[in-house]
């Protein structure tokens, strides 16, 4: 049955969820994960700053936070380079990615993406009545030609692309993006989600103009900086554009605990880089567990790998579910071809020892 009182647009969409949590999948199972490797976020914990910062700001928690965010805010545009005013914040990039759906997409307006990009993305243009075009990867990477071909075709207000991508784990370097900036059409916009950025190996991300008009890019705190419980991300764009949001946004949504700790992640400058070094030696980690299976791992420039299981996605569904009531958390992309594959998040030593030990056992699974 379907409450009367829905609008037809909200009546017509499907209960959809794009992510299946961990704890849902736990009450499920009837099974404690001992590894969480699926949701790719950081293992390695956040800055002790940020601790220390967040424990203090936990005393004042009856207060609101900062309806402006203005001292992260500016911390976050001198950390860029840029003026605050090129800056909005908000709750993680998935909540940002939602009101800049709500301020440009109507019913049948046109968004491209790629097929099996992140559903987040998707999930928010379908709620707005967005008609959603999508290319298929190419060699395991979005296709930045051919989403901005197709955009010129069918004239598309947004474009998405993730860089490094999710799910696949793969980048493209700065000249192919700057390629892809000088091909947006005329009234468009690249949707630059750069989750992974501070993970990526130096000098491999483009350098945009926080003022260009066919661009806004989204960076996290949920992965290099290990606050994904928080839920903080920002964004970069055009002063105009950055200043709509104000229209729409939640100006309560971020808590005064949320705040201090990504401030003091952000003055932090160190915390990331290293984590970025103990997840590319999880990375490789991860890479030799999955040819010890006689699996073919993705390269990343991410926290996580894709690892062909060498069939289709019903065979690697098989491993998964293996995983699964091993103790091990994993997930995989949801469309064809991508979906002969698992996706590992990279994590401490423990968790990969548990991966290690339960993958034999739940690939033999899935080939008897």
């Amino acid at each position: 049955m379907t409450d009367p009182r829905l609008t037809p647009l909200a009546a017509s969409l499907p209960a959809t969820v794009p992510f299946t949590g961990p704890e849902t999948l736990e009450r499920r199972l009837g099974v404690a994960f001992r590894a969480r490797l699926g949701a790719n976020e950081s293992g390695f914990g956040p800055s002790p700053r940020a601790v220390e910062a967040m424990a203090r700001a936990a005393r004042d928690a009856w207060m609101y936070g900062d309806p402006e965010v203005h001292e992260l805010r500016h911390a976050i545009a001198a950390h860029h380079g840029c003026d605050p005013a090129h800056v909005i914040v908000g709750e993680g990039i998935d909540g940002l990615l939602g009101l800049l759906v709500r301020l440009v997409v109507t019913g049948g307006t046109e968004v491209v993406t790629s097929l099996g990009a992140y559903p987040t993305f998707n999930f928010h243009v379908a709620g707005f009545g967005g008609r959603l075009r999508t290319v298929p990867y190419r060699e395991d990477r979005q296709d930045p030609e051919a989403l901005t071909g197709l955009a010129r075709e069918v004239g598309a207000r947004l474009i998405y692309l993730s860089n490094p991508d999710n799910p696949m784990g793969g980048m493209h370097g700065p000249d192919v993006i700057g390629q892809m900036i000088e091909a947006v059409p005329e009234g468009a916009l690249l949707v630059l989600d750069e989750a992974y950025a501070e993970l990526a190996p130096e000098g491999s991300l483009p350098r945009v103009d926080p003022a260009d008009p066919r661009v806004i890019r989204f960076r996290t705190f949920s992965k290099a900086h290990g606050l994904a419980g928080l839920r903080v991300g920002y964004g970069i764009g055009p002063r105009d554009l950055i200043s709509a949001f104000d229209r729409v946004r939640n100006h309560f949504g971020l808590g005064r605990v949320a705040q201090a700790g990504a401030l003091a992640a952000i003055r932090d400058e160190e915390w990331p880089r290293e984590v970025a070094g103990r997840v590319a030696a999880a990375r490789d980690e991860v890479a030799r567990i999955a040819r010890a299976a006689g699996l073919r791992p993705l390269p990343s420039c991410t926290n996580f790998v894709a690892i062909d299981c060498g069939r289709d996605g019903a065979f690697a569904k098989s491993v998964l579910e293996g995983l699964l009531r091993r103790g091990v958390f994993v997930r995989m992309p949801g469309v064809a071809p991508l979906d002969r594959c698992i996706r590992v998040t990279v994590g401490p030593g423990e968790a990969l020892a548990a991966l290690a030990e339960a993958l034999p056992d739940a690939l033999a699974e899935a080939q008897a």
